[in-house]
């Protein structure tokens, strides 16, 4: 039962939980998306999860948490546009506006399809470590005493301090602000997703794995992607979305029919 669950007690263990990964978190890993080793961290979230479940439910509880990452019949196909578009589409957006501002871009981009197949369930895969904690473990609690926007808030401002100290020994301090503006917005967005879907972790962890291939599918494997472009597109795309969905659930159509 949601109501069993402290997301308190999930926040303060998961970053207990990163610190190991957290002290070489300015060693990069081999490769050609050049990750820190504090990517490991991702399966924080998942482990924080399944070890309060298992406490508060027993071991039955966890199998039915991770049960919902492949929750896909609960998702109408329209919402699917969404979850599995929208990304790419800011992130055009992006690439647009930084080419009409001026902004660097690789003086020769390519972007790589053929890794495209191999990107998406590779992300998804990782996106699940995390969603099956934001969402699966600490949304519905939240939502039960606050509204769908504050508990978006709540979690991304979390999830995004929970990334701070790789952004910041990595990149520059502007380059940290603006990521974590889009990642609070995209949590308002996930949040959506997950209210209008029926609660399904496995639209909120497709979506965020959509991020993260829309992210490395970026002209030359993201190398000039620019958070703070990118990071006022997805705020504008959430405030749209409180707008038009309502505060309170994020999912009360105020406009007409609502979508299904």
């Amino acid at each position: 039962m949601s109501t069993a669950r402290s997301p308190p007690a999930f926040f303060l263990l998961i970053f207990a939980l990163s610190l190991p990964f957290l002290l070489f978190a300015g060693t990069p890993l081999s490769g050609p998306l050049n990750l820190p080793v504090s990517a490991f961290m991702l399966v924080c979230p998942a482990l924080a999860a399944a070890i309060l479940v298992r406490r508060e439910e027993g071991a039955g509880g966890v199998s039915r948490l991770l049960e919902r990452v492949a929750d896909f019949r609960k998702i109408g196909a329209v919402w699917y546009l969404p979850i599995v578009l929208l990304m790419p589409a800011l992130m055009l957006l992006s690439y647009g506006v930084m080419l009409l501002s001026g902004l660097p871009l690789p003086a020769e981009p390519f972007v790589p399809y053929l890794l495209i197949p191999v990107f998406i369930p590779l992300f998804f895969i990782a996106a699940a470590f995390e969603e099956v904690g934001w969402m699966g473990y600490a949304a519905d609690p939240l939502q039960e005493r606050r509204s769908a926007l504050a508990t978006a808030l709540i979690l991304g401002v979390v999830w995004a301090g929970w990334h701070s100290i790789p952004w910041l020994l990595l990149n520059t301090p502007a380059w940290a602000a603006g990521q974590a503006v889009s990642t609070v917005a995209l949590r308002v967005i996930i949040v959506w997703l997950y209210n209008n879907t029926h609660g399904s972790v496995f639209a909120a962890t497709l979506f965020h794995g959509m991020t993260n291939v829309a992210e490395f599918s970026f002209p030359n494997l993201g190398s000039h992607y620019d958070p703070v472009v990118a990071g006022a597109i997805a705020a504008a795309v959430a405030v749209a979305v409180v707008l038009l969905w309502g505060p309170e659930t994020l999912a009360r159509w105020r406009y007409g029919n609502r979508p299904s």
